[in-house]
């Protein structure tokens, strides 16, 4: 078998073996997909939520100079207006409570217009559905609202929803988190959502979709790779200078040519 066949049947078996609670069939699966997407979140919030946009990897800038963005797996709006923003974390770490507060605090930017006042901000919801149960409690949802001291909510509109993916129960988040598990395209408890994996699964346009995906994710590793080699590779260097020159760092990142806006990058690596 050639080197390309090899790569191929490699891409084809990480293809088949997806399921939804990998981001790239996620977002691939639910956006534009309303039917699906309204499933996804009326069972979660168990309400009657009429989804009117759905959006996959949907990016929101931040516009201060370097500030940090976020790309939303799923974004939906219902048709009160509300947002919601669904993500699946499968480390711990992406499901920390300041994350949840940030993608919160970023969607609150999108909502209003200049002429509108605050208190005409719609809900907005953060939906983490964690690959373990995050909170160690064993219950299937975790909901997270601000209250007073009283233990009165203070309906500030603002909702942070985990999602426990290690929850097995007979029930409506049970039955979903086991359609989000599945890696086959038969045997789900809602056609809205095999429906949607068939396609990219088994459809030839849809799996070809999927296979230029995976491509370019490994592209990006591969050269994210190659340049963190190069920049130990440098770090390297800095410490035989300061040690055989017994020169400060700043003075070995200037032999070696590095630029002063990288100087800070390479400190922490020393």
């Amino acid at each position: 078998m050639s080197e390309k066949e090899k790569y191929v049947n490699e891409v084809e078996s990480i293809i088949d073996n997806m399921c939804l609670m990998d981001d790239d069939l996620m977002s691939r699966v639910f956006d534009e997909n309303i039917e699906a997407t309204q499933i996804l979140i009326r069972n979660i919030l168990q309400t009657d939520v009429e989804v009117v946009e759905s959006k996959g990897q949907w990016n929101i800038k931040n516009e201060l100079v370097d500030g940090r963005g976020i790309r939303l797996d799923i974004f939906a709006r219902d048709s009160n207006g509300d947002y919601f923003d669904c993500e699946v974390q499968r480390r711990d770490d992406g499901a920390d409570p300041r994350r949840a507060r940030f993608n919160s605090s970023m969607l609150d930017t999108r909502m209003l217009m200049s002429s509108q006042k605050p208190k005409e901000l719609k809900d907005s919801y953060v939906i983490f559905i964690t690959e373990n149960d995050y909170f160690d409690k064993c219950n299937p949802i975790y909901r997270i609202n601000r209250t007073l001291e009283s233990g009165e909510m203070f309906n500030d509109g603002s909702h942070i929803i985990y999602v426990n993916g290690d929850y097995q129960g007979d029930d409506d988040i049970g039955r979903l988190i086991s359609d989000m598990k599945k890696r086959t395209t038969k045997g789900f408890n809602y056609k809205e959502l095999e429906e949607g994996v068939k396609h990219f699964k088994e459809n030839k346009e849809g799996r070809k979709t999927m296979c230029e995906a995976v491509e370019r994710y490994a592209e990006k590793k591969y050269d994210s790779g190659r340049e963190d080699g190069r920049t130990e590779s440098k770090a390297e260097d800095i410490r035989a200078l300061m040690k055989n020159l017994k020169c400060s760092a700043e003075k070995a990142m200037e032999y070696i040519g590095i630029p002063k806006s990288e100087y800070s990058n390479y400190m922490k690596m020393l």
